[in-house]
């Protein structure tokens, strides 16, 4: 697809009514309140554990999908997944800034004029609607005037599928199968609504970083942070990893189609793997991101689960979607 249809095309003019509804002064009001919370966020550095590194996840089958909410979840179907260890966090900034030093490697919003696109920049979801930023980019997450100084743990946005998998292949790693990604996500729990269970805050607790109150205008920051937290701010889940659900979304080594099962027996040669297909952005490449994040609302995507999935254009990060690695496995994960 011709990148200038892909610029001008984002993913909420849902949020564009709803703004105008409410009225750009209290829209306004929110954001200095919420930036105020992002500001005071960012200073919670003692989110971080010490202990990063890898959790090994067991063999075993489970239901993958849901049948209960959106149709690109279903069929639930039982699957069996190999052993493999995955990332305990999502990829920080630290970490990526890591990368970039040892293989040059530029990202694709820092080359987007060599992609065809009219300005190098990305995504960004800022005031309660999306917006092309140019000059936004992993290091400038919320634009040019922004940086990652003091954010060394926060997790790393703004990067595409290729960027996510130039990472992955420097460390020796891939990208996690939806399947491996929805195994861990359960934390071993089976068929539950979300990773902790079957109720969205038990006890009145919040257990990962998504969005209170009414999408977009205002995200009350109930769960403690409004916007990006750094990782490891929420309790793990049963397999001893963090933030699965909500803060980004996670990028997963397999094309979208609307029926999952179609991306069911890839080729193991990535250049061989069919682009996927989104109706709704037909003829734009497009892969399966994962876990919801903080713009995820009871008014709005509710994607805070792990059947919840998602496409996403290949070649267009946000300032919403991060990622994190597995070992590699020749065992692809076996569906009926």
């Amino acid at each position: 697809m011709n990148p200038l249809i892909r610029y001008r095309r984002f993913i909420l003019p849902a949020a564009l009514l709803l703004a105008a509804a409410a009225g750009m002064a209290l829209v306004e009001r929110a954001w200095q309140t919420a930036s105020v919370r992002r500001q005071n966020s960012h200073e919670m550095s003692s989110c971080h554990p010490a202990a990063a590194g890898f959790a090994h996840i067991p063999a075993g089958s489970f239901l993958m999908g849901s049948d209960a909410h959106y149709a690109e979840e279903g069929p639930q179907q039982a699957v069996a997944v190999a052993a493999f260890d995955i990332d305990r966090f999502e990829v920080t900034n630290a970490q990526f800034a890591q990368f970039i030093t040892e293989s040059g490697y530029v990202t694709s919003a820092e080359r987007a004029t060599k992609l065809g696109f009219p300005e190098s920049g990305s995504a960004v979801f800022s005031r309660s609607t999306w917006s092309f930023v140019a000059g936004a980019d992993w290091r400038h997450p919320d634009g040019p005037d922004s940086d990652i100084q003091g954010r060394d743990h926060d997790p790393v946005v703004h990067v595409s599928f290729e960027d996510a998998q130039a990472y992955a292949d420097w460390a020796g790693r891939a990208l996690p199968t939806e399947a491996q990604w929805e195994y861990a996500a359960r934390g071993g729990l089976n068929g539950q609504e979300y990773a902790w269970g079957d109720t969205l805050t038990p006890g009145g607790n919040h257990l990962a970083n998504t969005w209170q109150g009414l999408f977009p205008v205002a995200d009350t920051g109930a769960d403690g942070h409004a916007g990006r937290a750094v990782v490891g701010c929420y309790p793990a889940n049963g397999y001893g990893l963090y933030d699965m659900i909500g803060n980004v979304w996670e990028w997963t080594a397999d094309p979208y189609f609307p029926d999952r099962r179609f991306g069911k027996d890839l080729p193991a040669d990535r250049l061989e793997r069919p682009i996927g297909f989104d109706p709704r952005q037909p003829g734009v490449p497009v892969g399966v991101i994962k876990g919801g994040s903080f713009l995820c609302a009871p008014t709005g995507c509710r994607r805070y689960r792990p059947a919840a999935r998602h496409a996403q254009d290949t070649g267009l990060g946000t300032n919403h979607i991060g990622f994190r690695t597995v070992s590699r496995t020749a065992a692809r994960d076996a569906m009926p």
